[in-house]
C-alpha cells in the first residue's frame, strides 16, 4: 500500500475570464474540503467515509453547482443527483431529481446502505428520504440570488449557460455572443449555443488500500425538467473498485456515452496502464469530442487528474505530503 491519496473537483470548464476574486474563493473552498479529507483520513476514516464527509461540504456551500448553488432548470427550480460508490465490494448509491435533500450524496448512501436498491429517483427518492430521517428543505434553500440572475440571461440567449457563477454580466462574458452562435457547442449530437459543465466530486484511497469515489451537482443551468446527467449513473460520472476510484464532471451526454468512470478503471485492469495513464488515455481517447474532465486516486496511494478543456477546479493530496489546488493547465 503506498498510503491514503484524496482528490476533489469542483467541475470542468472554467470561464477564462472568471474574476480572480472568484478564483481565489473557488480555491479556498477546496483546500477548506481538502483539509477536512486530509483529517479524516488521518484519524483512519475509510474512504467511503471521507468521500462523503467531504462532498457533503461542498453541497453545502453555494459557490459550487450542487446542494446549495445548484443551477436552475426551465422552471426556475432545482433537482440534484448525487451517487456514491465503495471500492472493495463495488456498492453503490445514487439518486436523481431530488429537491428538498439538503446533502443528496448522503441520500445516496442511505441507498446503498438502507435499501435494496442500487438508485432511487424523483417521488421515490423523496419518499425514501422522509422515511429515512434525513434533513429536508424547501427548494427555495438551494436557490441563490445570482442563479435567479443567470437563468434570466440563459432564457433571454434561449440556451443552456456556459459559467453559472459569473454574476452580472452579459452573456458574451459567458462565451454566448456571436462566437458561439457562428461555431456551436454539440451535446449529444445535436449544436446548442453553450453549456455548463459543473459537478463536484470528491475520490479517496484510505491506508487500507479501501478506494472510494462520490459526485454530486445541480446539472445544467436552464436544463429540461426531469433530465439525468452522467453524476449519478455508475460508471459513467463515478466509479470504485479494488484498484480505483474515479469522479468526473464536465459534459455529461459525453461522459454517459464513454462510460468515463468505468473506463479508467477498465484500461487499468485490462491494459495493465498506470493510473495517470489511464486517466490520460480515456480523456484523449474516448470523449470524440466532448468536453470533461476527472479526477481519481489507486489503491497504491496514487492520485491523478486530467481534462481537455480550459480548466478544472481541483485539488489533491497524498500522505507523503503533496498538496496541490489548482483551476488551469
Amino acid at each position: 500500500m503506498g498510503g491514503w491519496a484524496i482528490a476533489v473537483h469542483g467541475g470542468a470548464g472554467v470561464d477564462p475570464k472568471l474574476p480572480a476574486e472568484r478564483q481565489e474563493a473557488a480555491k479556498q473552498l477546496l483546500a477548506r474540503c481538502l483539509n477536512m479529507g486530509i483529517s479524516a483520513l488521518r484519524s483512519n476514516f475509510p474512504a467511503i467515509d471521507v468521500v462523503e464527509l467531504v462532498v457533503r461540504e461542498l453541497e453545502t456551500d453555494p459557490l459550487f453547482n450542487s446542494g446549495r448553488g445548484s443551477a436552475l432548470t426551465e422552471r426556475g427550480t432545482v433537482e440534484m443527483e448525487a451517487s456514491i460508490m465503495d471500492g472493495p465490494n463495488r456498492r453503490c448509491g445514487a439518486v436523481s431529481g431530488v429537491t428538498t435533500v439538503k446533502n443528496p450524496v448522503s441520500l445516496a448512501r442511505l441507498v446503498m446502505d438502507k435499501s435494496p436498491h442500487s438508485y432511487l429517483a424523483f417521488s421515490g427518492a423523496e419518499e425514501f428520504a422522509r422515511q429515512q430521517g434525513v434533513e429536508l428543505v424547501d427548494n427555495k434553500y438551494f436557490i441563490t440570488e445570482e442563479n435567479v440572475g443567470m437563468l434570466k440571461l440563459a432564457k433571454e440567449a434561449n440556451s443552456i449557460l456556459f459559467d453559472y457563477r459569473i454574476p452580472s454580466v452579459g452573456l458574451e462574458t459567458c462565451g454566448a455572443g456571436a462566437a458561439a452562435t457562428d461555431n456551436p457547442l454539440q451535446m449529444n449530437g445535436l449544436p446548442i449555443s453553450v453549456y455548463a459543465p459543473e459537478t463536484v466530486g470528491c475520490v479517496v484511497v484510505d491506508r487500507e488500500g479501501r478506494c472510494a469515489a462520490a459526485t454530486s451537482t445541480g446539472g445544467l443551468m436552464n436544463k429540461r425538467t426531469g433530465r439525468i446527467g452522467d453524476s449519478p449513473l455508475i460508471g459513467a460520472g463515478t466509479y470504485a473498485s479494488n484498484l480505483c476510484g474515479v469522479s468526473c464532471t464536465g459534459e455529461g451526454e459525453a461522459i454517459i456515452r464513454a462510460t468515463l468512470a468505468r473506463d479508467v478503471a477498465a484500461v487499468m485492469e485490462y491494459k495493465g496502464l498506470g493510473l495517470q495513464e489511464a486517466v490520460d488515455f480515456v480523456i484523449k481517447e474516448r470523449l470524440d469530442e466532448g468536453k470533461a474532465g476527472l479526477i481519481a486516486v489507486s489503491r497504491n496511494g496514487e492520485v491523478a487528474y486530467g481534462f481537455n478543456c480550459n480548466g478544472m477546479f481541483r485539488g489533491c493530496a497524498t500522505e507523503d505530503g503533496f498538496m496541490e489546488v489548482g483551476i488551469w493547465e
